[in-house]
């Protein structure tokens, strides 16, 4: 069965959040990538691989791949969004509660998912800077 926007949108989630859960965007693999991290959340099994490409200081391109509910998904597809042509010491200064804004909010109990994307980032620059600085 297909679903649209308008049979999803609920009480729990944004039309927003809907948005990007059935249309995530940036989703994939970067073959040559700068930098590659998998995280994850032992609490509810949720987890991400992360790739970046840096040019001149900046994130040039994201893809990620994520194991998760609603909340991962569509927190992820934003945070991707949000970094794209940012200087890596600005997108390290998201927050997830800049995500979950960005958003229009999610559920206080998929709080935590929005974590993984920006756990993800963080890790991803980290490792970058560790092999490229």
């Amino acid at each position: 069965m297909d679903y649209t926007t308008e049979d999803m949108v609920t009480d729990e989630y944004t039309e927003n959040v809907i948005t990007h859960f059935l249309d995530p965007q940036n989703v994939g693999e970067i073959d040559d990538a700068d930098a590659k991290v998998k995280v994850g959340d032992p609490n509810c099994g949720d987890y991400i691989e992360m790739f970046i490409k840096v040019k001149d200081g900046k994130i040039d391109d994201l893809k990620y791949l994520v194991f998760g509910c609603i909340g991962a998904i569509s927190t992820s597809s934003a945070l991707s969004v949000m970094v794209m042509g940012k200087e890596l010491d600005e997108a390290l200064k998201i927050t997830d509660d800049d995500v979950v804004e960005s958003l229009g909010g999610i559920p206080e109990k998929k709080k935590h998912c929005s974590l993984l994307g920006v756990r993800g980032l963080l890790a991803a620059v980290e490792k970058y800077r560790e092999t490229h600085e």
